[in-house]
């Protein structure tokens, strides 16, 4: 029995950012010379991002400094970090719960799985437990909670959602990924904070899969697949440091990415039996406008495959695992007539280097 992804929701936090103006802001905050200036205004300027989303305003000079530059300057503890984790993080939680229920035709006594995904802060009990009080979920309903995986978390998620559903014909799982990777900033002129700090962003998105069939717009979920790129691991990592999460991100994931992309999806398409031409839909990680550039060039995609990936980029910026879910949002919504099943390849991409991909088919 197949299963479905029937509605896909998002949320963003309060603050909203251009990027052009916290550019400015960064190049008086972050430590360095004129050298390091022009970086971050080179970096800034050629990232394709216009917008982005934080859990605190303090990054402006007028901000309440609720967390950076409240007596502890630009690097304030790990414990206060994920204090603002906490607080902030179980509201975004809580809004993409609600709005899916809200907006689809499941009702809270419909879930029997919660997965939620998250890899920026820790808490227990966690917003799963926030998410059954607050919605009325049965304290009966399995709970799961993906930790630390990544910007490629959200497609695992929807994998355990499916083998769900394949073995329990009654199943109906909610899915609730947030990210609040501003909160972990890093005032280091190091080109992996540099890098880091253009992009992430903060934001949560969700999805509810059933087996029950579709009666509006949904994706039938055909499968999935997973790689690691050779001599990747060095190149993307997160981990604990005492003044929050430390990211490495170097700038040569583009070209390893490029280089593992082709080896990758050739086993992939065999495996579902299509061709890249009978892919009607991309809904690739938008990690980077360099990301994005080399998936376009190393697939010769017409520049229209990628329009969803470059616009949810554009808006939010990088959201780590929720993003993934945006995109697919907003490819559900182009064309929302669909004649006949549209196939739909995600691909996101995380520490490793980690690529996840899942084949699914717009209905």
């Amino acid at each position: 029995m197949a299963a479905y992804i029937h509605q896909i929701e998002t949320a963003t936090p309060p603050y909203l950012y251009r990027q052009d103006e916290i550019r400015d802001r960064m190049k008086e905050i972050v430590p360095g010379d004129k050298k390091e200036k022009r970086i971050i205004h080179h970096l800034y300027g050629r990232s394709g991002i216009e917008t982005r989303y934080s859990v605190v305003d303090d990054f402006r000079i007028n901000g309440s400094h609720s967390l950076f530059f409240n007596g502890q300057g630009a690097t304030p503890g790990t414990k206060s970090r994920n204090e603002m984790y906490i607080t902030e993080g179980r509201k975004l939680f809580v809004d993409v719960a609600e709005k899916l229920v809200k907006n689809s035709l499941f009702s809270p006594g419909d879930i029997t799985h919660l997965i939620t995904v998250s890899c920026t802060g820790f808490y227990a009990p966690g917003p799963d437990f926030d998410i059954i009080r607050t919605l009325g979920i049965s304290p009966s309903a399995e709970r799961y909670h993906l930790g630390f995986m990544g910007c490629y978390a959200a497609i695992p998620a929807l994998k355990l959602a499916n083998q769900i559903c394949r073995a329990n014909t009654n199943a109906t799982v909610m899915i609730v990924s947030v990210e609040l990777c501003t909160i972990h900033f890093q005032a280091n002129p190091k080109m992996d904070n540099l890098l880091s700090s253009s992009v992430f962003a903060d934001g949560g998105a969700g999805a509810i899969v059933s087996n029950q069939i579709p009666t509006e717009t949904a994706y039938k979920i055909d499968g999935f697949a997973s790689s690691i790129i050779e001599n990747g691991a060095e190149d993307m990592a997160w981990s604990i440091g005492d003044n929050g999460f430390n990211m490495t991100l170097s700038n040569y994931i583009p070209e390893i990415l490029g280089d593992g992309l082709s080896g990758f999806l050739k086993p992939v398409l065999e495996q579902f039996d299509v061709s890249i031409e009978e892919i009607s839909q991309w809904g690739v990680h938008p990690g980077g406008r360099a990301i994005l550039d080399k998936v376009e060039k190393t697939l010769t995609l017409p520049k229209s495959m990628l329009s969803a990936s470059r616009k949810v980029l554009a808006k939010y910026g990088n959201m780590s695992s929720a993003t993934i879910l945006f995109v697919l949002k907003e490819l559900m919504k182009q064309k929302e007539a669909v004649e006949s099943p549209e196939n739909t390849l995600a691909m996101a991409f995380g520490p490793g280097l980690t690529i996840e991909s899942a084949m699914l088919k717009k209905i």
